[in-house]
């Protein structure tokens, strides 16, 4: 068995991909919510009228593309994390199981009518609740890309070691 088949093989190959759509996921979603703050304190377009049927159509259609996009990362994330435990990298678990334990968490408290998992336009409106979930992007955005540093190094280590 060559290196480049054992480093294809190797659950840090597709978690390395995988990261990096993730990462670009959190980089739109920390944009989405920073054009949210932008809509919710702009005192020029509150005091428009004419603009205040458009600015709620921007923050429904904002907040419905994050709500589709977060049961994928958070799936994703869950099935690298069965396919770390399978493969043995018991350390690379260890670093992901508390995040999955998040997911888990904020998946199972999701709002009580269980059509939406997160991000309600109402709600998101809230600026605590905007500063939340900005907060929230920037730290899943850094773990994302200390993981992918990470991931990286585990892939050239398990190429150069084999």
């Amino acid at each position: 068995m060559s290196a480049f088949t054992y480093a294809t093989n190797s659950p840090y190959v597709l978690k390395h991909v995988s990261n990096i759509i993730i990462l670009f996921y959190y980089f739109f979603q920390i944009i989405a919510f920073d054009e949210l703050r932008t809509d919710f304190k702009n005192p020029i377009d509150q005091s428009n009228p004419t603009r205040a049927r458009e600015r709620i159509l921007n923050i429904e259609r904002i907040c419905n593309l994050l709500r589709r996009l977060v049961v994928p990362e958070y799936s994703i994330h869950g099935l690298f994390c069965l396919m770390f435990m399978c493969a043995g990298e018991w350390v690379t678990l260890g670093l992901n199981i508390p995040l999955l334990f998040y997911h888990l968490w904020r998946f199972f408290h999701r709002p009580a009518d269980g059509s939406e998992v997160m991000y309600d336009p109402v709600s998101v409106m809230n600026a605590d609740i905007l500063n939340y979930c900005q907060k929230e992007s920037w730290c899943k955005l850094g773990f994302y890309l200390l993981s992918f540093f990470y991931y990286l190094y585990s892939m050239v280590y398990a190429l150069v070691s084999f």
